[in-house]
């Protein structure tokens, strides 16, 4: 080839590369490939946080179950499936989550109705064919008649005693443990198991009455939920989402007719126990939110969280009103866990990371001085490690505190009035929870109990009077 064609060759090459070059540039880039909804990722979420709080295995209102795959399948309206995959505008569920007429969705009941986005996304899911992507390990579902089987035993985070003390409500996994205790010495039988959609248990407290069961948890950084449970039914009489991360510190109201709670999210809540409807909110905390109390009339709140100090809040305003702790830096060694108000007084009872229990005024009726902490009525003895339970005697003249540090634990008994304890007892893990037991009438010999449970899943019941444990049992069953 001579050089001249050579040099044609070559040209006629780069010409048609740098064509190609134009042409690509030109040409608009490819659809990204259609990614299809995700049923545990996208729509069940969706349906947990909105429908969960009457379509659960606990409480499913019309038998319609909305918290699993199968279930949704299973789920029948007038003899016909809620569900029909493939086709949005034959399925039910869609159609309650849509406004008909100018009128608003027939679901969720009594809740703010689905965002445009969330109706889309579960229109998109069963157009795609309704498909289950749930992961293997993630189906498993725990009901009433298929209660959780545990292989080892769960860390109690919550105890509470019923009022006439016949029975101990204890934390587990997905569910309460209620436990019939008689007596020092007796045992005691699990009378029933209240299994609900709440992985952890964070609080337990029977209402004044005793008629209803407060549990308060949730599924860490997804859902929060408040249970209210009938004693005598041993049935979910409500259930509430709340927020997108576990609840804490459930309280009552004296009169019974309101309950507040501590979120993950920073905040202070409180429901009308009978509609489950939110009359309260603030977040003027700046950090979790692990326990409340209400004021003896019931018309002040008060929490305690980790961001250390105990706050106080007027119920009917919804308005936060002070720190009751001392707001000097330095003053307050780490975030509190604990909080329990007197029996018939407005003495707050608080412990946390520095381990020293301490009193409080609730109210305040001197001006804040910078540096002073006016409130303060005693500090007592530390304990070792971290105050995660103080509570009350029922007659307020004494309190049992339990801590964590190290793998142990330790449970002190005080006077109100004496800054060293009258008696402490080291425990083999760490303590908590801790409930006292009202002393029965009937039965003057027989001593007041005090339960505590913590990280190695067994509850002890202490004498009150000296700290002997008088009976010790696993807070769940064991798999055999």
């Amino acid at each position: 080839m001579t050089r001249t064609s050579r040099c044609i060759v070559a040209g006629a090459v780069a010409a048609t590369l740098a064509a190609a070059a134009v042409a690509q540039q030109a040409a608009p880039p490819a659809a990204p490939a259609h990614k299809l909804v995700s049923f545990f990722k996208d729509v069940r979420p969706v349906l947990t946080a909105n429908c969960s709080g009457c379509h659960q295995p606990a409480k499913a209102s019309g038998k319609i179950v909305l918290t699993s795959h199968a279930a949704l399948l299973a789920a029948v309206k007038n003899d016909e499936p809620i569900l029909v995959a493939g086709q949005p505008d034959e399925s039910r569920l869609l159609d309650v989550l849509v406004p008909h007429d100018g009128k608003p969705p027939k679901m969720p009941k009594g809740r703010t109705p689905l965002s445009e986005k969330q109706v889309e996304l579960v229109r998109r899911w069963i157009a795609e064919g309704a498909k289950d992507d749930t992961p293997a390990a993630a189906t498993e579902q725990f009901t009433m008649d298929h209660p959780p089987v545990y292989a080892q035993l769960p860390v109690v985070t919550t105890l509470d005693f019923s009022h006439d003390g016949k029975l101990l409500a204890v934390s587990g996994y997905h569910e309460v443990l209620l436990y019939e205790v008689d007596g020092p010495g007796t045992g005691a039988k699990l009378a029933a198991r209240l299994v609900g959609l709440s992985e952890r248990i964070q609080s337990v407290a029977f209402s004044p009455d005793g008629t209803q069961l407060l549990v308060v948890g949730g599924s860490p950084a997804r859902l929060g939920e408040v249970e209210f449970w009938d004693v005598a039914q041993r049935k979910l009489r409500l259930s509430i989402p709340l927020g997108f991360d576990t609840l804490y510190g459930g309280s009552w109201s004296p009169d019974g007719k309101l309950v507040a709670l501590g979120g993950g999210d920073n905040t202070v809540r409180a429901l009308d126990a009978e509609k489950g409807e939110q009359l309260f909110f603030n977040a003027a905390s700046e950090d979790l939110v692990l326990d409340t109390a209400f004021s003896t009339d019931g018309s002040h709140l008060v929490s305690v969280g980790r961001d250390r100090a105990l706050k106080l809040f007027q119920v009917a305003t919804q308005q936060f009103l002070d720190n009751i702790t001392s707001i000097t830096p330095g003053a307050l060694k780490g975030g509190l866990m604990a909080l329990d108000r007197h029996p018939t007084s407005d003495v707050l009872l608080i412990g946390g990371a520095d381990g020293t229990p301490k009193t409080y005024k609730m109210y305040r009726t001197k001006d804040r001085v910078i540096g002073d902490d006016f409130n303060l009525v005693k500090a007592y003895s530390p304990l070792a490690g971290r105050i995660f339970a103080a509570e009350w005697s029922p007659d307020g003249m004494r309190f049992v505190a339990g801590s964590s540090s190290a793998g142990a634990g330790e449970v002190r008994l005080y006077a109100a009035d004496q800054e060293a304890p009258a008696w402490s007892v080291t425990m083999p893990a760490g303590v908590y929870a801790a409930a006292w037991r009202a002393a029965n009438p009937a039965a003057a010999a027989e001593p007041l109990l005090v339960a505590v449970g913590g990280f190695d899943g067994r509850v002890l019941l202490l004498d009150g009077a000296d700290g002997r444990i008088v009976n010790s049992f696993a807070a769940a069953p064991l798999k055999l």
